[in-house]
């Protein structure tokens, strides 16, 4: 059923609320106070960039992440940021009706609209196992993404395959970018990945005519630059050699690190710890759970078992932490110098005896 909103989530941002949005992307993004007037100038232009929406296997959860009534601020900027012309789940045209949009949208705006790709394409045996309007997910890409001025790809099913792709992958299913070669592909990873770095990759291409610096997995380097450990507010107990040995225990309800029990934030790379979710500013690692990776390609393999720790991850001091291993280190260099200490002090009694061996050979001669 199309996702329905009431009036509330759908009144007018107030002016404080809307700069309050604009700052927190631009804090996001990690620009300087001073651009806030300017994303603002950007997001309420009255030139609304067209979007074409299309939804293939998934589970619509990137669509409610964006839109769900703990983020109306975020929904209602969406909204308001650009012009959603087609999307399954919140347009009220259904059918021929809805398919007929689709096509006059492509050809009213061809090469200018925004193509945003939720879910993975299958493959396998010509794509019938993913089909909207008696067309296949493969046909529907392809009739589509010529005509897009650039492309959006929003989850990890659309950005790398997802869950469909997972070992032995049946039917097939890829991310846009294994079809789509010659566009501009901005892949916003994560299951689900967050409102704001779907936003602000939005903001940044109204402000500056394009889209942000990417990463080599065409990943927004704002949102996805550094690794979800060098963030995380438990990574002083990983430093401690604090750690969570099974779900439950002192050191869970004591928020000690989660790496043990299977976190995967040493290989990740999200802001999620920064940005965080809803508005009580949730994030899974914070409540107790450890980070499966979801904006990793492949994590669906590659991270699995979501409960066993990682290989080849040092733990500071041995796993007795930085400062016992400091400890440690400086029993060790006390113990070292104080026998230098012992040896310079014996080499310089020996040689004032040898000294004064001398001077008594030489009075006698």
């Amino acid at each position: 059923m199309p996702r329905t909103f009431s009036e509330s989530e759908l009144a007018p941002l107030s002016r404080r609320d809307f700069l309050k949005v604009c700052a927190t992307v631009a804090a996001a993004m990690g620009l300087s106070d001073a651009m806030i007037p300017r994303l603002a100038a950007a997001a309420a232009s009255p030139a609304r960039p067209p979007v074409v929406w299309l939804h293939f296997q998934e589970c619509t959860g990137c669509t409610e992440s964006l839109l769900r009534a703990s983020h109306p601020d975020f929904a209602r900027l969406i909204l308001d940021l650009i012009s959603l012309d087609y999307h399954e789940t919140v347009m009220a045209a259904a059918g021929y009706q809805a398919e007929d949009v689709l096509q006059e949208t492509i050809k009213k705006y061809n090469g200018k609209f925004i193509l945003v790709v939720e879910g993975a394409i299958p493959t396998k045996d010509n794509g019938i196992y993913c089909k909207i309007g008696n067309r296949t997910a493969v046909d529907i890409l392809a009739d589509t993404a010529p005509h897009a001025a650039a492309i959006i790809a929003i989850g990890a099913c659309a950005s790398f395959g997802g869950i469909q792709a997972a070992a032995p992958n049946p039917t097939g299913a890829v991310g846009v970018q294994d079809l789509v070669k010659d566009k501009v592909i901005v892949n916003i990873p994560g299951c689900p990945p967050n409102p704001i770095s779907f936003l602000g990759t939005v903001l940044h291409f109204l402000t500056y005519k394009k889209f942000p610096a990417l990463d080599k997995l065409g990943r927004p380097m704002f949102a996805y630059g550094r690794k979800i450990h060098d963030q995380c507010e438990r990574r002083p107990h990983f430093d401690e050699g604090r750690f969570v040995e099974q779900f439950g225990d002192s050191g869970h309800r004591q928020g000690y690190c989660l790496y043990k029990v299977g976190c995967k934030g040493p290989e990740t790379f999200s802001n999620c710890p920064v940005v965080r979710f809803c508005d009580v500013g949730a994030w899974p690692v914070g409540v107790g759970h450890g980070c499966i990776g979801c904006t990793e390609p492949g994590f669906w393999d590659t991270m699995t078992p979501f409960y066993e720790r990682l290989p080849g991850v040092e733990i500071p001091g041995g796993g007795q932490g930085i400062v016992v291993g400091a400890d440690s280190a400086g029993k060790k260099i006390l113990a070292v110098t104080g026998a230098a200490i012992g040896i310079h002090a014996a080499v310089g009694i020996g040689r004032r005896i040898i000294k004064g061996a001398g001077s008594d050979r030489t009075k006698e001669d």
